[in-house]
């Protein structure tokens, strides 16, 4: 125990050392949309349960939990990303337990901003048609048990940002490690470093322009250079700690800190009850450090979230089927609603 204590300091001292939070250069980084939850279950408690999240969903927040499958697990949700701006998303997300203690998972998570119209310069107004903006990523997980105490694994995600003639794709790296203790397992420990991966670049016959020269009557086209852009890395430290209760039911307390590169720092804290694994209740709140309230905040995710699972049994082998919703408050727009379906088989 004492080995894995020092493990497990000697990586969060390297970790937070290489990314500190850094709000001077917000926006700087690209693929920000690796930064959104896609699952209603952990969105729920605000990105806190980095510690106790687990199964196929734990590949967002720490994919040391993949470890935890029993046998097979399905995950479908729908998100009303902003609701207001007609932005969604839909993930999907499949997970299989490989021996006897590793665990294999895909998830498939795709952005879209509805149509958006077209225009030139010639024609300002639109009238020619519209466009699609797609961003997705694609994440092959792994995660093993190392011991009865000591939990790790890897994600590897392909990223596409796009639009009709111009894309940029890339690949980053996800790693993360959970430790657990206590007498009844009851106290866990986690680590995540997140979206390491080198820079992406747009390429496309939209990164050209076409002129006439007037004295040749030639046409000139010129490709303009895009700037590349880095990952939005992060480092994610969490606490869980189960309270114990008669009748089969339990209080989780979640919190969690992430240490950004391109933005501030945030604080998360979250509360999951439950009843006989039947019922969840869930509650959170995510912070940025250095601001008073949600409405000075530099991120619109910052402020109070819920959720909730409803989940029955569906045979004695122990699977079940579950409805999962979430609810994060969000200045500006209208909140985010995520809703899905979980299958354990």
């Amino acid at each position: 125990m004492k080995k894995s204590i020092i493990s497990l300091s000697l990586i969060l001292g390297i970790t937070t050392s290489l990314f500190a939070g850094n709000p001077d250069r917000s926006g700087s980084a690209g693929a920000s949309h690796l930064l959104v939850n896609p699952w209603a279950r952990s969105s729920g408690l605000g990105n806190a349960s980095l510690s106790s999240v687990n199964g196929v969903e734990s590949v967002f927040l720490n994919v040391a939990g993949l470890a935890f499958i029993k046998k097979t697990e399905l995950l479908f949700t729908n998100t009303q990303y902003f609701v207001g701006t007609g932005i969604q998303l839909n993930a999907a997300a499949f997970g299989q337990k490989v021996g006897k203690s590793g665990a294999f998972g895909l998830s498939v998570v795709n952005m879209n901003f509805g149509d958006i119209a077209r225009t030139t310069e010639a024609l300002p107004e639109g009238g020619i048609g519209s466009y699609t903006v797609n961003y997705s990523n694609i994440g092959i997980s792994f995660a093993k048990e190392f011991s009865n105490s000591i939990y790790g694994g890897l994600t590897v995600r392909l990223i596409s940002e796009a639009i009709y003639n111009v894309r940029s794709q890339g690949v980053a790296f996800d790693a993360g490690i959970r430790y657990v203790t206590g007498e009844k397992d009851n106290v866990r420990f986690g680590i995540t470093l997140r979206n390491v991966g080198p820079p992406m670049k747009y390429k496309g016959d939209g990164m050209t322009v076409s002129a006439v020269i007037p004295s040749s009557g030639n046409t000139l086209t010129v490709e303009q250079r895009s700037q590349p852009y880095e990952m939005p890395s992060m480092v994610n430290v969490g606490f869980a700690y189960d309270f114990l209760m008669k009748n089969s039911m339990k209080l989780t307390a979640n919190a969690a800190y992430t240490s950004n590169s391109f933005s501030k720092d945030q604080l998360a804290l979250g509360l999951e009850y439950n009843l006989r694994n039947r019922l969840f209740l869930r509650g959170g709140y995510q912070q940025d450090i250095g601001t008073n309230t949600t409405y000075n905040a530099k991120s619109a995710l910052s402020g109070p979230t819920a959720g909730m699972t409803i989940q029955l049994p569906t045979g004695d082998n122990g699977s079940v089927i579950g409805l999962d919703y979430s609810y994060r408050l969000t200045n500006p727009f209208n909140g985010i609603h995520s809703m899905g379906i979980h299958i354990t088989l």
